[in-house]
């Protein structure tokens, strides 16, 4: 067994946090991801940094803000030469992999300049646009066409267990990219795995926020949770093969998705929103160095998780990377996180432990525009007494003095983000 550990990221695409056991959904449909998480270490308060795919991908690959790269938005490459997770571990003398959805290419195939410096290679730039539920296609390092078999989740995990199954000398860091519980671009659906949509729907309940404003989750909430069901038997049958080969205990899981879904109830889609349901996911890590943990505190952003694997795996942590791993954060950790918005609109916003405060940017285009010189407050919420962001308190009165104090907390934010500081117009 190689002294350094084996590094897996479970990442999947649009998972709300509250879908998983240990966020309290009554189904209980994520044991594995349950018992994971208790094992190891549990992040309660763990956040996306920007609310759609592109942009959110590009910052877990390079430790980044978006704005920092310039992937703002979907449809923009990784910038020639950016350095990447793949680059950082291999360096550190491990052998990368990368299965399933991309969406840092501009090209479909990818080719091997765009693949983020990641070794072997069997993926699809975009993922939903390639394949459907039961018709998985992706591309390997030749840029062949590779038909896999199984609904689209479980010919992804076949694949990544052939490759942790493989003989190697060295350890290896494989990021495991599903497009699940994401719907199916192209007939608006979330296609779960047969017969499991329909024996959710008996039994579910929405969660208050989609009971409270509808959307589409009466008709696609029952499939999602199909979806996220099958993943977790997944995320099993992955540790199952870990155990048997003996690798588990020598293997560092990282399960967390790119951001939330909203069902249709903030915007005209599913996420693009600073609401809880648009960028609050579930996250773990499980392995060397977290076993035992408990609960992470701290609020704990997207851009945090590249420099924790580093760190946890034994590597340098870059000095470019904009966020700190959270094994170097004592006691209560961080207070709060930043949050780029885009494509819907040109947004920033603040979580803090009791408060969710968005400003945006009036008249310019969330998909021309990455950032604003003049903010205009629009949202603020008391995650304490409305966890489920039903009353939005921005325009009311008797709340100047929490607005200022978030005002001057998120400036210092963007600040840090590497943007200049604009100016912000109190509603």
């Amino acid at each position: 067994m190689s002294a350094s550990p084996n590094v897996i990221v479970f990442f999947t695409d649009q998972q709300r946090w509250d879908t998983v056991g240990l966020h309290g959904h009554p189904m209980k449909l994520t044991p594995n991801f349950d018992r994971l998480a208790e094992a190891g270490m549990f992040v309660p308060n763990s956040f996306t940094c920007q609310p759609v795919c592109g942009p959110a991908r590009s910052a877990l690959q390079t430790g980044l803000y978006p704005t920092t790269t310039g992937c703002f938005r979907n449809s923009i490459p990784l910038p020639s030469g950016q350095k990447t997770l793949a680059h950082w571990f291999r360096q550190g003398g491990y052998e990368t992999g990368y299965i399933g959805k991309w969406h840092l290419s501009g090209s479909e195939p990818v080719p091997a300049s765009e693949r983020g410096g990641y070794q072997y290679w069997l993926a699809s730039n975009i993922l939903e646009f390639t394949s459907y539920a039961y018709d998985t296609v992706v591309f390997n390092g030749k840029d062949e066409r590779v038909r896999l078999p199984g609904y689209r989740v479980d010919a992804l995990t076949d694949a990544a267990i052939r490759f942790v199954a493989a003989d190697r000398e060295k350890p290896y860091f494989l990021f495991l990219s599903f497009i699940e519980p994401h719907q199916q671009n192209e007939f608006d659906s979330y296609p779960a795995p047969i017969g499991y949509e329909e024996r959710i729907r008996k039994q579910m309940e929405l969660p208050p926020d989609l009971a409270a404003l509808g959307g589409s989750s009466s008709e696609h909430y029952a499939g999602y949770l199909g979806m996220i069901q099958r993943l977790d038997e997944a995320l099993g049958r992955l540790t199952d093969a870990l155990t048997s080969l003996g690798q588990l205990e020598n293997t560092i899981i990282l399960f967390t998705s790119d951001h939330g879904c909203h069902f249709k109830t903030r915007n005209n889609e599913y996420k693009r929103s600073c609401h809880e349901a648009s960028i609050r996911v579930p996250t773990f890590f499980h392995g060397p160095g977290f076993m035992g943990r408990g609960g992470h505190q701290g609020l704990v952003s997207l851009i945090d998780l590249p420099p924790t694997l580093l760190a946890a795996a034994g590597l340098q942590v870059p000095a470019l990377m904009q966020g700190r791993s959270i094994l170097d954060q004592q006691g209560a950790g961080e207070e709060d996180v930043l949050v780029q918005i885009s494509e819907h609109h040109v947004g920033r916003a603040l979580r803090t432990r009791r408060w969710k405060y968005e400003v945006t940017a009036p008249d310019l285009s969330g998909w021309n525009d990455m950032a604003s010189a003049h903010y205009v407050e629009t949202h603020l919420y008391d995650l304490e007494n409305d966890p489920y962001e039903l009353e939005d308190l921005c325009g009311r009165d008797g709340y100047e003095d929490i607005r200022k104090r978030l005002r001057e907390r998120l400036l210092k934010r963007i600040v840090a983000a590497g943007e200049r500081c604009p100016r912000i117009t109190a509603t």
